[in-house]
């Protein structure tokens, strides 16, 4: 139970379409995330799935049952917001059986599911708390566990830990992944975090004005970018990219020096050349791709983050261990690892 397929999916606000024909895979027991720029639509389409937002054309299916025209009760969904929305007067276990108790379940099967959700989320010694005595994590807890005692087909999450500070952010993510791996659920969770993507996801969906820019493993999308938005979009820090021109086997900088191209049976010609900070290494001037000066060194514990103005051209970021030190101001060659450069032609696709 799980599986959800969108076809040829639209969403119009009057004349304004911010959905744009979205087909989608969502196998059974996936844990799927839509992650991309405010304003792409992640939201919206986490909304016309639970049909909280009515969907203007296309289909969507449930375990192969249309229900595009269900409302949210008869899609058999659980849905968590960003913000908790708990009844402040309610104790946490009279929040997370509020539903059932709505539904009309006899109260010692409230009680069963109440209490297993609790073993779950570890929230045993809290039922008789009410929400002003717990913590943000705590609360967004207890949001969970009533989605969990429904016991849906998948549950949706709508930017669950927007509202919490970074230690607790962190906290979270290990909560929500090991719900995933103990209740074996589909989730489809939404978020701008493209941290949240890389750590949480089986499959990321990667969104940008209201169309699909890629769908894949998380280490598919790093490794293999199919054009320059998710190139940069995924990865943190993002990716440099720099002008570049091709000539037979080879690739040269604007100002500097090149060196072996991978592609050249690809009829298409790239003009830029995308290497991540992580695969950019320090040498001397005159043994690398291209030479600059440092202007900033950012010094993170396990890294140190360089900002190097290169000779011609922009400033670049690379990243090098903690260990290492770079002074400020001093002039560096910085060579690429060739066997992770990405290329993009004039349209921002990548060549392969």
């Amino acid at each position: 139970m799980g599986a959800i397929q969108l076809n040829k999916v639209e969403k119009w606000f009057g004349s304004l379409q911010v959905i744009k024909g979205i087909d989608l895979d969502i196998q059974e027991g996936e844990f799927v995330i839509f992650v991309g720029p405010s304003g792409c639509g992640k939201s919206t389409l986490l909304r016309l799935i639970s049909g909280l937002e009515e969907t203007s054309r296309g289909e969507i299916e449930i375990d192969g049952k249309d229900v595009t025209a269900l409302p949210p009760s008869g899609r058999g969904l659980s849905m968590v917001f960003q913000s908790y929305a708990l009844y402040p007067h309610m104790s946490v276990r009279e929040n997370v059986g509020f539903g059932l108790k709505t539904a009309g379940l006899p109260k010692d099967e409230i009680e069963k599911k109440v209490n297993a959700a609790a073993d779950v989320l570890k929230l045993d010694e809290y039922l008789d708390r009410r929400p002003k005595a717990l913590s943000g994590g705590q609360r967004q807890r207890v949001a969970i566990g009533r989605a969990i005692v429904r016991e849906p087909s998948a549950f949706l999450f709508d930017e669950p830990l927007s509202n919490l500070d970074a230690a607790l952010r962190v906290e979270m993510r290990f909560e929500v992944a090991r719900l995933h791996k103990s209740l074996g659920t589909t989730m489809i969770y939404v978020t701008h975090d493209q941290v949240e993507a890389m750590t949480l996801a089986d499959k990321i969906v990667v969104l940008q004005a209201g169309r699909i820019e890629q769908v894949g493993s998380p280490r598919e999308l790093y490794e293999r970018p199919d054009n320059l938005f998710v190139a940069q979009f995924i990865g943190s820090p993002k990716m440099n990219v720099l002008p570049c021109s091709v000539e037979g086997d080879q690739f040269s900088l604007q100002g500097h020096g090149g060196g072996h191209y991978p592609h050249q049976d690809n009829p298409q010609r790239p003009v830029k050349l995308g290497i991540r900070p992580e695969h950019m290494s320090i040498v001397a001037t005159d043994e690398g791709h291209c030479t600059g000066t440092v202007e900033v060194a950012e010094y993170l514990g396990a890294d140190t983050f360089l900002y190097v103005a290169l000779d011609g051209l922009e400033t670049v970021l690379v990243r090098i261990s903690g260990s290492d030190q770079v002074e400020e101001g001093s002039r560096v060659g910085l060579r690429f690892d060739e066997s992770r450069m990405h290329f993009f032609d004039n349209k921002d696709q990548a060549v392969r």
